[in-house]
C-alpha cells in the first residue's frame, strides 16, 4: 500500500498537487469549521432573529464581493499559472488586477451607500452593513488568485487560519449579549483585513512582486478577459444570494435565520469540494493544453470520486441530522430539522457545478457555459419568488434544490457535447 501511495506522488508535479490540495483542504476546514464553532454560540446569544439580520446583511454584502472578485479567481489564476516563470509578466498581471479590484471596491462602497440611505429596510441597521463591508476591503487586499496561480496554496492556508482563529476567539470574548450583534461584522472584517495586509507583504518578500501602475490598454485587457466569468458569478448569485434577499423581503429575519443555519451546515459539509476544485483548476487547465484525451480521463476520474464522497457525506449527514441541529441550536428544532432533510440533497450537487463549469471555461466554451447560466437563472426566477411567497422558507428550500439539480444536469449535457466535438476534431 505504501509503495502504491509513493508511486502516485513520485513526480514533483503530483507532489505539488497533493500539497496544494492538503493546504486548501485545511483552509476550507478552517473557513467552515471555525464559523461552525461560533454558530451555536451566536444563535443562542443573539437569537435566531438577530442571527437572521446578520445573515441578510452578509447576503447583501456578498453582491459587492462578486463585483470586486470580477472572476479573477479563475482568469487571473489561469494567467499567473501560465506565466509564473516570467516575473515581469506576473508583475503586470498582479498590478493590473489589483488596480481593477480597488476601483471596483470604491464603486461598491458608493452603491452600498445609495442602497442603505435610500431604503428603510437597510437604513435602520446601517452600521451593520458598513461594518460588514470591511470584508470586501479585506478580500480586495488578499489576492487568493495570485497564490493559486503560483500553486503555493500553503500561504493562503496560513493567513486565513490565523485571521479566522483571531475572529473565533474574539467572538467568545467580546460578544456577550444580544446588543453586541454589531461586533460580529466588525470582528469578521478585522480578520479579513489582517489576512489581506499580511498577504501583500508576503507577495513582495517571498515572490519579489510589487505593485506598479499599468497603462489603460493593459488594464482594459484584463478587465475584458474577466468579463465572462464575472457575468457567470453574478448569475450564480441570482440563484443563491438573491434567494436569501428575497426570503428576507417576503418573510422576516427569523425565517432568514432558519434558512441560514441550514445552509451553513450543508456548506460546511460540502466545503471539502471547494478546495479540491480550486486545486484541480490550474492542473486541469495545463492538462487540457498538453493532452485532450488525458484531460477528459482526469475529468471522469475526478467526477467519480466526487460522487462517491458526496453520496457518503449525504448518507452520514441524514443519519445524524437531529444531533447536528441540536449541536448548533441547543434544542431539537422540528422546523430546522425538516428543512435540513431536504437541503442535504445539495451535497450531491456541491462538487459538480464548479467542476463542470471550470471544464467548460478551460475548453473555451463560453457560449455553452452562458447558456447553462441563462437557463438556470430564468428557472430560479420563475420558481423561487412564488415559492417563497406562498410557502415561505420551506418553499425556498424545495425550489432551490430543484434548480441546482437542473443546473448540474444542463452542465453535464453541454460538457458531453463539447467533449464529443473535441474528440471529432482530433
Amino acid at each position: 500500500m505504501i509503495n502504491k501511495i509513493k508511486n502516485t506522488v513520485n513526480t514533483e508535479e503530483k507532489k505539488r498537487l497533493l500539497s496544494n490540495f492538503f493546504s486548501l483542504s485545511v483552509l476550507q476546514g478552517a473557513n467552515y469549521i471555525l464559523p461552525l464553532i461560533t454558530l451555536p454560540y451566536l444563535v443562542r446569544v443573539l437569537g435566531v432573529e438577530y442571527f437572521g439580520l446578520l445573515a441578510f446583511a452578509g447576503a447583501t454584502i456578498a453582491y459587492f464581493g462578486i463585483l470586486t472578485d470580477y472572476g479573477f479567481n479563475l482568469t487571473a489564476t489561469r494567467e499567473i499559472s501560465i506565466h509564473r516563470d516570467n516575473r515581469e509578466k506576473v508583475k503586470e498581471i498582479f498590478s493590473s488586477v489589483m488596480t481593477i479590484k480597488v476601483i471596483l471596491m470604491f464603486v461598491s462602497l458608493f452603491l452600498l451607500s445609495i442602497l442603505v440611505f435610500s431604503f428603510e429596510r437597510f437604513s435602520k441597521d446601517a452600521v451593520v452593513y458598513f461594518l460588514a463591508f470591511g470584508t470586501i476591503l479585506g478580500q480586495v487586499l488578499f489576492p487568493v488568485w495570485f497564490f493559486q496561480g503560483m500553486e503555493r496554496m500553503k500561504y493562503i492556508t496560513y493567513l486565513n487560519i490565523l485571521s479566522k482563529l483571531i475572529f473565533t476567539i474574539a467572538i467568545f470574548v467580546f460578544v456577550q449579549e444580544q446588543s453586541d450583534y454589531y461586533l460580529v461584522p466588525l470582528l469578521t472584517s478585522i480578520g479579513f483585513l489582517v489576512a489581506g495586509i499580511w498577504s501583500l507583504f508576503l507577495i513582495n518578500n517571498e515572490f519579489d512582486v510589487s505593485f506598479s501602475f499599468q497603462n489603460i490598454k493593459t488594464i482594459k485587457y484584463y478587465l475584458v478577459d474577466g468579463w465572462h466569468v464575472f457575468i457567470s458569478r453574478f448569475y450564480v448569485s441570482l440563484y443563491t444570494t438573491t434567494n436569501v434577499i428575497l426570503l428576507g423581503l417576503f418573510t422576516n429575519n427569523t425565517a432568514v435565520g432558519y434558512y441560514s443555519i441550514v445552509e451553513k451546515i450543508v456548506v460546511a459539509i460540502g466545503g471539502l469540494f471547494d478546495s479540491a476544485n480550486q486545486t484541480f483548476y490550474p492542473y486541469l487547465a495545463r492538462k487540457h493544453k498538453e493532452n485532450f484525451t488525458h484531460f477528459v480521463q482526469l475529468l471522469k476520474k475526478i467526477s467519480f470520486i466526487f460522487f462517491a464522497i458526496s453520496f457518503s457525506f449525504l448518507v452520514i449527514s441524514e443519519f445524524l441530522k437531529e444531533e447536528i441541529v441540536y449541536l448548533i441550536t441547543g434544542n431539537y428544532s422540528v422546523e430546522i430539522t425538516s428543512l435540513l432533510t431536504i437541503f442535504l440533497i445539495r451535497i450531491l450537487t456541491f462538487p459538480f457545478g464548479p467542476l463542470f463549469s471550470n471544464a467548460l471555461i478551460i475548453m473555451q466554451r463560453k457560449s455553452e457555459f452562458m447558456k447553462v447560466m441563462n437557463y438556470t437563472v430564468v428557472l430560479d426566477l420563475i420558481l423561487v419568488s412564488p415559492s417563497i411567497y406562498f410557502y415561505g422558507v420551506k418553499g425556498l428550500v424545495y425550489s432551490f434544490i430543484f434548480v441546482l439539480i437542473v443546473h448540474v444536469l444542463l452542465l453535464i449535457i453541454y460538457l458531453q457535447k463539447t467533449i464529443t466535438k473535441g474528440r471529432d476534431l482530433k
